[in-house]
């Protein structure tokens, strides 16, 4: 038999902003019940950047992706959730009153409003076609720590935030870094760019990866470079490529979407009742995707579907250092 669980709001999504939704919930007098997919706290940045520091989080100038995920966990700690991780949110339901969320192990989750934080659905790394059969043999997609790269020749493949982000990590440990970028121009910020720019770091644009070699594991990379071909040491190999987002059994919900992402209003209601969205998932006109926003998205959220849950309760409830 298939085990319920009734709670006032169910929040899919443990990362950064499903956790301060979580705490403001609570802070909201509702009870809260959190499902992930992951089968642990923190969404993305503990699976994939739980190393990586962070620049845009109000009062820390920089902070550890790990640290970050502490603190908000013990932050919504004060709302006394229910975790529900490691299952898969499915299928979406109407109630009597409120919505039934059926997981992927069959627990079914009776709500009486939503909160979809789910990042951006799953991702799937995007190929390296050089990279195929040296998986885990020394190329990986992501940088959940840094010590295995110790000593290294690393190979960092990409133009973006995270390669840049990775190059810069890497160069104080790593015996040399090469970062690999197919065109001229990086997609990352300016200022990291130039960190980049200034390091020891060696960039190499209008550059691919042609072949990797080694016994057991990769030990060189053949790189294109402007056209002429260049062997350089790689005992790892970064794919940052990016990722390819899938909403996943969010699209059979009946939410209006949008390049990937779930449209919502000013009051991050989406287009299905009791359902709200903030975050990464979300899209509005003028959308910024920073955490610090996604948290200010939470809030609002939060308070707009209190009155759903309780009509006697009011939009904003005062502030939180009242009383």
């Amino acid at each position: 038999m298939s085990a319920r669980h009734e709670t006032d709001l169910v929040i899919v999504g443990a990362g950064p902003t499903g956790l301060f939704a979580t705490y403001y919930a609570g802070f909201r007098g509702l009870r809260v019940t959190v499902v992930d997919s992951l089968p642990e706290l923190g969404g993305q940045i503990t699976a994939m950047y739980p190393e990586k520091q962070i620049f845009d989080v109000a009062g820390f100038p920089r902070v550890k992706g790990r640290d970050l995920v502490a603190g908000l966990v013990e932050q919504a700690g004060a709302a006394e959730p229910t975790y529900l991780l490691d299952r898969a949110a499915v299928h979406l339901a109407a109630r009597e009153d409120g919505l039934g969320l059926t997981l992927a192990d069959g627990t079914v989750v009776d709500a009486s409003a939503m909160l979809i934080t789910a990042g951006i659905g799953t991702f799937h790394p995007r190929p390296l076609p050089a990279a195929e059969g040296w998986v885990g043999r020394g190329v990986e997609f992501f940088v959940p720590s840094f010590v295995p790269y110790a000593g290294k020749d690393v190979v960092i493949v990409g133009g973006g935030d995270s390669a840049c982000d990775w190059a810069l990590h890497l160069e104080p440990i790593a015996a040399s870094v090469t970062l690999v970028h197919r065109r001229n121009a990086f997609r990352a910020h300016q200022r990291t760019v130039a960190q980049v720019r200034a390091s020891t770091v060696r960039i190499l644009t209008d550059a691919e990866v042609v072949e990797l070699r080694g016994r057991t594991t990769v030990e060189e990379a053949e790189l294109k470079v402007e056209g002429r071909a260049l062997v350089v040491p790689a005992q790892a190999v970064v794919a940052a490529l990016g990722f390819v987002a899938d909403l996943g059994p969010l699209q059979s919900w009946g939410l209006e979407t949008s390049r990937r992402h779930v449209v919502v209003d000013q009051a991050m209601r989406t287009s299905r009742p009791r359902v709200f969205a903030a975050g990464d998932i979300t899209d509005y006109p003028g959308k910024v995707r920073l955490i610090a926003v996604g948290f200010g998205e939470a809030a609002t959220a939060i308070n707009n579907l209190a009155p759903v849950i309780d009509p006697a309760a009011h939009v904003f409830p005062g502030h939180s250092s009242e009383g």
